[in-house]
This record gives structure tokens, C-alpha cells and sequence, in this order.
């Protein structure tokens, strides 16, 4: 067996770095920039006005001054002449600060009659001007990669950048494996149950940039792990659950080694998720997950996000972990890194009694993975654990 952290440095290994496609800017919020993108304009593009008021030249400026308004500059539709000494233009916010004019006097802090406006005292004494280019200029960057947020969006479309390249989302082909399997909706037998783990690693998939495909289920024979390999073999990513142990009906690996795979490691040192393997198979990565569904949705958080993240171009690197607060005592830890299900709340972290790696249910219970290193000690109220959100 390895470790949690040799397991990692394998399948960074062994992924390929995804190339890069061009989509419209609608939709490439939550896609990775692949590569650098530059504003192709200034913004703002000309000196704007922040404020509703008049536009003015700062010379003369005093209470009681007063100034002849000489015409309009609103959003779209500037003042086209120059504003002289006691000459005012009045201006909305957005529109470019006319020619000749240094300050914006905002509308609370004069009094008008006509066509001539008095300065109150006691007034803003801010210029009230957007300088050009104190957004960005022309030329400034969005570094890659990086997963584009609704912000970066925006600034892209500010930028005049109508499509953004980005990674192209990892095709990854889900096989569930075992005779025990339906799907759902379907009316197991009496030995049956339903197969969930594909689904839930689907949800957990998509939701980090891949684009999943469930696949049929495998029966428990080479011949239908051999097709099922065969209809995957157009992934980047072929993802086998169940099979990866060392029982009798436990084919996965053998079918794999005749399907040409390249194993990288098989056997973790951690609970839940031991019986997991990885290698290439043709041009696609692989990784084959053990069937106890706890089991496999904790390697899926554990190995799968990271390595599908890696593939967008992000940064290889394991599962973000964050230290808390533990809120009651816990027993020692045994020979193998441990997963632990839990619930971390303002107060700290609750780890969860049962911990069976059969129980959906607790793990549907959980918001995070309490991490237990190998032969960790007895654990008292108000220790730090490292723990992954999940």
C-alpha cells in the first residue's frame, strides 16, 4: 500500500493537461481560463463624471461664486464645446467630463435659477471625476488559469473580450461494476441493490468543471468489463467503481491489464477507499474506485476533484484543508490515514459515531472529512483537526 500523498503524486502524473476551446462569454462563468486574456480598451475610456451635478473649473472656486450653465453632458451624449471661467455644464454621472473642466460640483451643493447656478458653503469639496484608464487600461491582464467568477465575467465584457478561452471540460466515463446492481427506478431482486455511487460522483464531477457520462452497468464477467471499457475509450478520464479488490468476482483489474492499462499503484493506506487503482489505458486516464459507496464518494473528494482540476490546468495540488475545532473527545487512530465524517458548525467539529463506509446517509449528514493521520493518538475536546469541506 502507499500513501494519501504518494497516491496524489501518481495521478498528477498521470494527467494530461486538457487544450483550450473559445466560448462565448455568457457562458464561460465557472470555466478555467486557459490561457491570458487582455483588456483590448481602457475603461473608463475618457474622464467621467461620478456624481450628478455641474461640471466647473476649479479656478474661482468659492462660496458664492457663481457660474453660467452653458449646456448638457449625460451617458452616451458629451458636451461637444470647452467650459470657460464662471461657465458650468451640467452633467450626469457617466458622462464624460467636457473639456476645460477639472471638477464636479454635485447638484446638493448649489442653488439654481435659471440658466445660473450660486456654490452653497459648507459643499463637497471631492472632484467627483473618474480618471481614464483607473479601471484598466488597454493591455492589462486576467491571469490563467482561474476558475472565472460572475465578477471576471463582467470585466471580461468591460474588457470587449466577446469569447474567452477556456479549458475544455475532462470527458470522464463513469462504470459501475457488479451483478448486484440497478439502476434507479428499476425493481431489484431479492440480491440486489441500487446503484447509487455513479450518480453521486456525476453530481460531485460536474460540479468541479468535468463533463460525466454514466455508462451501463458492468456485470461481473471480463466480456462485459471489456465492452464497457471499449465504450469509454473516447474519455479523457474512465472512472470503474467496484471490482478493485481482490475477491473472486472482482474482475476490474484483470480486465483492464488486457485492455492494455498501465497501472500506476493499486492499494491506498487509508479508510475508507484501500482497494483503489490507477494507470492509462489508451489515451485515457484511469482510475478504478472501491464499491462501498462511502468509500468511493470520499476517494471521489480525496483523488478525483484534484485530479480533474489538475487536468483543467489548475494547480496540482490535494484537496483544500482548513484546521478546527474539535467539540468532544475521540479514541486513537489506527494503522491507515482515516476519512472520518463530520459536521463542522461555528461552535467546531462533531465526528460522527458510525463510520461505517456502507452509510450513505451519514455521509449525506456530513459537511466535511475529519482527517485522522495514521496511529494519531486519542484526540481531546478543543484539539485542531484538519478536515476537507465537502
Amino acid at each position: 500500500m502507499i500513501s494519501v500523498s504518494d497516491a496524489l503524486d501518481h495521478l498528477f502524473a498521470l494527467v494530461r493537461v486538457l487544450p483550450a476551446e473559445h466560448v462565448p462569454l455568457r457562458v464561460a462563468a465557472g470555466r478555467v481560463l486557459a490561457e491570458t486574456v487582455r483588456a483590448t480598451r481602457t475603461q473608463p475610456p475618457f474622464a467621467a463624471s461620478a456624481m450628478d451635478g455641474y461640471a466647473i473649473n476649479r479656478a474661482g472656486l468659492r462660496t458664492g461664486a457663481t457660474y453660467r450653465i452653458i449646456g448638457e453632458a449625460a451617458a452616451g451624449h458629451r458636451f461637444a464645446g470647452n467650459v470657460g471661467n464662471a461657465e458650468a455644464v451640467r452633467i450626469f454621472t457617466g458622462a464624460p467630463v467636457p473639456d476645460g473642466a477639472d471638477c464636479i460640483v454635485i447638484q446638493e451643493d448649489v442653488d439654481r435659477e435659471g440658466d445660473t447656478i450660486t456654490l452653497r458653503d459648507n459643499r463637497d469639496s471631492k472632484s467627483h471625476i473618474r480618471a481614464a484608464g483607473q479601471d484598466f487600461q488597454v493591455g492589462d491582464p486576467i491571469e490563467a488559469p482561474c476558475i472565472l467568477n460572475p465578477s471576471d465575467v463582467a470585466l471580461l465584457a468591460a474588457m470587449n473580450v466577446p469569447r474567452v478561452p477556456v479549458a475544455r471540460k475532462p470527458s470522464v466515463a463513469i462504470i459501475p461494476t457488479g451483478d448486484e446492481l440497478v439502476q434507479p427506478g428499476e425493481t431489484p431482486g431479492p440480491d440486489q441493490i441500487i446503484a447509487s455511487n455513479s450518480y453521486g460522483l456525476a453530481a460531485l464531477l460536474e460540479a468541479n468543471g468535468a463533463n460525466p457520462r454514466l455508462l451501463p452497468i458492468a456485470r461481473d464477467t471480463t466480456a462485459s468489463l471489456a465492452l464497457a471499457f471499449n465504450l469509454a475509450k473516447d474519455a479523457d478520464l474512465i472512472i470503474t467503481i467496484g471490482g478493485a479488490s481482490v475477491g473472486d468476482h472482482d474482475l476490474v483489474g484483470e480486465a483492464a491489464a488486457q485492455g492494455g492499462m498501465q497501472q500506476a499503484f493499486y492499494k491506498v493506506a487509508m479508510r475508507p477507499g484501500k482497494p483503489l487503482m490507477a494507470g492509462r489505458i489508451g489515451s485515457a486516464m484511469m482510475v478504478g474506485l472501491p464499491g462501498n459507496p462511502v468509500s468511493a464518494m470520499v476517494c471521489g473528494h480525496v483523488f478525483v476533484v484534484p485530479v480533474i482540476r489538475a487536468m483543467l490546468g489548475l494547480p496540482a495540488q490535494p484537496a483544500q484543508r482548513k484546521s478546527v475545532t474539535l467539540v468532544h473527545d475521540i479514541d486513537a487512530n489506527g494503522p491507515r490515514e482515516h476519512y472520518m465524517r463530520g459536521h463542522v458548525t461555528a461552535e467546531g467539529l462533531t465526528i460522527f459515531e458510525r463510520q461505517d463506509s456502507a452509510l450513505l446517509r451519514v455521509l449525506a449528514n456530513a459537511n466535511c472529512l475529519a482527517i485522522r493521520p495514521a496511529h494519531d493518538g486519542p484526540r481531546m475536546q478543543g484539539d485542531m483537526l484538519d478536515i476537507i469541506m465537502i
